[in-house]
């Protein structure tokens, strides 16, 4: 049988990269899965491409999107197992750089969006006695770096985040943890690059895992926080980086 056969699940900025990923694991692994995004076009691609999913047009920041999803998947597919927050934004700029209105639009989608969507999930994860909820944080809500003041915030709070709902959480039999990508070779990434990961994977050779991340690698971390094979993990961090957080192999050496 497969790891998630029966199960519900809502992904988050599922029209691409590690959202598309998951959700086309858990697809092959049984769940049915409402794809959500705010590229309608792209978002519907992949519904169609799936058995057994849905496509829900999903503004994060918006408490009105999230009822309207959580409602979609009781209405069509009768719960919600798992939530997978994946939508994410990056914006690159020194702290005194950042403008006020540059740090707020990062923190809905990476912040607020979360919040409000473990808000949502709740209710239909206590009535169904349990569920999985997967924070995408990524290895900035570990360690800061140069130029990522406001995305390195959101993702070190939603670490916090994630641990307080876990210990909210844990009595209704939902659990609640942290993914924490390195790099990742994804299109908003790497762009036309993504098709060339041999000179990619050359950069980061000073890595103990000697390539960069693949969405599959994500894919299959959620896959297991979603299922049971998780059943005793809650309120921790799953950190998926090649090693890039154990240290620098030597000296001199540019990590990530």
């Amino acid at each position: 049988m497969s790891s998630l056969a029966g199960r519900v699940a809502i992904v988050t900025g599922a029209a691409q990269g590690m959202g598309r990923a998951i959700v086309d694991r858990f697809a092959r692994e049984g769940a049915r899965v409402v794809v959500t995004d705010v590229d309608d076009d792209a978002g519907r691609a992949v519904a169609d491409s799936l058995d057994g999913a849905l496509f829900c047009h999903l503004d994060v920041g918006s408490a009105d999107d999230w009822g309207s999803v959580v409602d979609l998947a009781g209405r069509e597919l009768g719960s919600v197992d798992v939530l997978v927050n994946n939508a994410g934004l990056v914006h690159h700029a020194a702290l005194v750089d950042t403008t006020l209105g540059d740090f707020e639009r990062v923190v809905r989608v990476n912040q607020t969006g979360p919040f409000l969507g473990m808000q949502a999930v709740v209710p239909a994860m206590k009535a169904a006695g349990g569920g999985s909820i997967i924070n995408v944080s990524s290895v900035r809500g570990l360690s800061g770096a140069n130029g990522l003041l406001a995305y390195a915030a959101t993702k070190f709070a939603l670490r916090g985040m994630t641990k307080v709902a876990a210990l909210e959480l844990g009595q209704f039999g939902i659990r609640v943890n942290s993914i924490h990508p390195g790099a990742v070779a994804t299109e908003g990434v790497l762009g036309a690059a993504v098709h060339d990961l041999d000179s990619i994977d050359a950069r980061f050779a000073d890595l103990p895992i000697q390539r960069i991340g693949r969405t599959s690698d994500v894919a299959a971390m959620a896959v297991f926080l979603a299922g049971d094979d998780s059943s005793y993990c809650t309120g921790a961090e799953f950190v998926v980086d090649g090693g890039a957080t154990a240290g620098v192999r030597r000296p001199g050496s540019p990590g990530f």
